[in-house]
């Protein structure tokens, strides 16, 4: 018996290390990408991690094409782009729209001749416990990180497939490898955009199109003041905005950026960002019995139903005493930075 166990050891030890040195030479194998004068579509581009990337990728050269709903944002964006530089396309577009999304994609290929890049960012959050989550909340929340990402995958991959070549970018979220209290919707839609991503990239490598699944944790990109908050809403924005904001939670949008163009020009499969956010995962994959316990403890801590119920309001629409404050700081510096929030727009 102790043979045949230093012999499974043995065998283990040398798959493990065949399959490390395999992983090594492809990755290597890999064609890097360059970005200078390739063209970038970025949904959800007017502002936060979006406008964070397409500052980065004129740096490096790209067009820009950014796509976003709101109208007066997308020109803000643009203003601030063309400031440093960027060549850059603006189109109104709600990724939930289908025609939009062809429409939109149509657009950018007649101004500038194709997409190389697809960025998947457009995203929502709404956060309170599940009791006051709709079955609209969750349509919404499907609507723009799956459907809304099916749709523009699908609106590039046949001039992509003809040029053989592309890179996507999907940003997907720790919550779509871990399902956060008070983020149902979030993180079920989230977990639907890794699986989806997962499957393109397995069937388009052949087609030298390379598609990575991003799953970052917490950024101080500003985002929490256009986030949609519901029940307690004073209280779940103040809880949510202060993890979002303090540095040994979070990191930031800069950070994260720079890693995603690193990991497309390298066409990683996956990226997770944070060392949290690893370790988390991580923890979920080895311990899920003893993760699910751990979040329904922590959601216990998290504010109960009450507030205004099923109703919606803006983070920027429920501060208190917590939120805004010192707790707040870099990402409320972050809110007006990246577009989340006018420069004449007091957070009080």
């Amino acid at each position: 018996m102790e043979g045949k166990s230093k012999n499974g050891w043995w065998l283990a030890t040398a798959v493990g290390v065949g399959a490390i040195t395999a992983w090594t030479f492809v990755r290597k194998a890999r064609p890097k990408f360059d970005f200078h004068n390739k063209v970038v579509l970025i949904t959800g581009g007017s502002r936060g991690l979006g406008l964070v990337l397409a500052r980065m990728l004129a740096d490096e050269g790209a067009k820009l094409a950014i796509c976003a709903r709101d109208a007066e944002e997308l020109a803000r964006a643009k203003e601030d782009l063309q400031a440093r530089g960027a060549q850059v396309l603006d189109v109104v577009c709600d990724v939930r729209n289908q025609s939009e999304v062809n429409r939109t994609v149509q657009t950018v290929c007649n101004h500038y001749g194709q997409i190389d890049v697809l960025v998947n960012n457009a995203g929502v959050i709404q956060v309170g416990p599940l009791e006051v989550q709709t079955q609209k909340d969750f349509e919404d929340a499907m609507a723009i990180h799956f459907w809304g990402a099916f749709y523009t995958m699908q609106a590039v991959l046949p001039q992509m497939k003809r040029r053989g070549e592309g890179r996507i970018i999907n940003v997907s979220s720790i919550g779509g490898k871990i399902s956060v209290p008070h983020l149902a919707p979030y993180s079920a839609s989230k977990f639907a955009l890794v699986g989806l991503s997962g499957a393109m990239r397995a069937e388009l490598v052949k087609d030298n199109i390379y598609v990575t699944t991003v799953c970052p944790g917490l950024m101080r990109t500003g985002s929490p003041v256009n986030a949609i908050f519901k029940g307690q809403n004073e209280k779940e924005y103040a809880w949510f905005s202060i993890s979002d904001s303090l540095p040994f939670t979070s990191v930031s949008a800069e950070n994260a950026a720079s890693q995603i163009i690193a990991a497309c020009r390298d066409g990683d499969a996956e990226l997770i960002i944070s060392p949290q956010a690893k370790l988390a995962a991580k923890f979920n994959v080895l311990f899920p019995e003893l993760t699910a316990e751990m979040l329904a403890v922590a959601n216990r801590l998290l504010p109960a139903a009450g507030g205004i119920g099923e109703n919606n309001a803006l983070g920027k629409d429920s501060t208190s005493l917590l939120s805004p404050s010192f707790l707040t700081a870099l990402s409320d510096k972050e809110s007006y930075r990246n577009n989340e929030l006018r420069a004449n727009e007091n957070l009080i």
